[in-house]
């Protein structure tokens, strides 16, 4: 087994998709929106890479810590690191873990914790699993947690399934630190570094935003600045308009002719609540470089997941919508029905103490 960084496997990617396959090859787990994390105890020493393989040990001590204090002392998972908030997950609290000051770092450890999801074993005491099937790891894994895990510690066992339903269902109801489904082969050993064994399903919706301004691309057209991408917006209960994101799928047929439509309602202030370009060390140099314009203007987009005020990736336009007045576009269209990470892991700890024997020892 792997005994330090240089000897871990690359992380297993995923296909996009869209659909949820389906067969007796399928095992279906809920896609956390966390930090995929390898992590490697052997001893007294604790690796924990990201997929990119970045080293995520000294933002989340508490987690090395728990690592360090699991019965089993040679070990490697594959999971996710996320920030429980109530019943849900908070990307946006994971984000603030990723601090250069120590200090921040131990003071957040403390304040908002991190859980790790182990959804797969690639090793454990003298046994490598790399090379083992799906089929095998998942019930080595379980096993391993059942031995290993607490029902109020800080490393769980991510629910998977063979159940076609039971799936679908987590797609419908992916929001709160979901955002979707993984399917992944059970038939197959661990593919490290290439997208064979995993695809993933998420759900995309649809909502009507204003469109509050501009920034203009990096790159001249026909002799002239166009618009590279919008600025979009929803109004809250108190009717102030909070910037919550962007899309940039313009065609570039369609840009001259957009340009020509932002340019001609350029305002001095658009929105009235959350604006673009405030203080964040996580904006980027170009943030605060945008083009306010009169909110009339409205568009259905099509997004994957809203978290923190706002759509966590980019958005695609879907249509124009000159049938809808601009003060339609409102917070609460986004409200959904979704799956509480929280309770779906306790649920899943509850299906296992039926199934496990009474003599199973679940030491911290």
């Amino acid at each position: 087994m792997a005994r330090n960084a240089a000897e871990l496997p690359d992380a297993m990617e995923a296909r996009s998709v869209a659909q949820i396959p389906i067969g007796a090859q399928w095992q279906y787990e809920p896609k956390w929106d966390g930090f995929r994390c390898l992590l490697l105890r052997d001893g007294d020493a604790v690796t924990m890479l990201s997929k990119s393989g970045h080293d995520l040990k000294r933002y989340f001590p508490e987690v090395e810590a728990a690592a360090l204090a699991l019965p089993e002392k040679r070990f490697l998972l594959d999971g996710e690191l996320v920030v429980p908030t109530g019943e849900a997950f908070s990307f946006d609290s994971l984000l603030q873990r990723i601090h250069p000051a120590p200090n921040r770092i131990k003071k957040l450890s403390a304040e908002t914790p991190a859980l790790y999801l182990a959804f797969d074993i690639l090793g454990s005491g003298k046994r490598e699993l790399r090379d083992t099937p799906l089929s095998q790891r998942r019930p080595l894994l379980e096993t391993f947690a059942q031995r290993c895990f607490t029902t109020d510690g800080l490393f769980q066992l991510s629910p998977s399934t063979a159940d076609i339903k039971r799936a679908a269902h987590w797609l419908r109801a992916a929001g709160g630190g979901s955002d979707g489904v993984i399917a992944k082969r059970v038939d197959l050993s661990y593919q490290g570094g290439n997208r064979e064994g995993m695809q993933k399903i998420k759900c995309h919706r649809s909502a009507d935003c204003v469109i509050g301004g501009f920034r203009y691309g990096d790159k001249p057209l026909a002799g002239r600045k166009v618009a590279g991408s919008v600025l979009l917006g929803l109004f809250d209960a108190e009717g102030l308009l909070h910037h919550v994101g962007f899309s940039s799928g313009i065609k570039v047929v369609d840009k001259p002719a957009l340009t020509d439509r932002l340019e001609a309602i350029v305002a001095k202030r658009s929105f009235t609540g959350n604006a673009p370009g405030g203080p964040s060390r996580w904006a980027s140099a170009r943030s605060s470089d945008w083009q306010p314009v009169k909110p009339t203007l409205v568009v259905e987009v099509s997004y994957d997941h809203f978290t923190g005020g706002r759509f966590r990736h980019g958005t695609s336009i879907l249509r124009w919508r000159p049938d809808k007045k601009p003060k339609q576009c409102t917070m609460d269209q986004l409200a959904q029905k979704s799956i509480s990470p929280v309770l779906l892991l306790l649920d899943e700890q509850q299906e296992s103490s039926k199934s496990s024997p009474a003599s199973v020892n679940r030491g911290d």
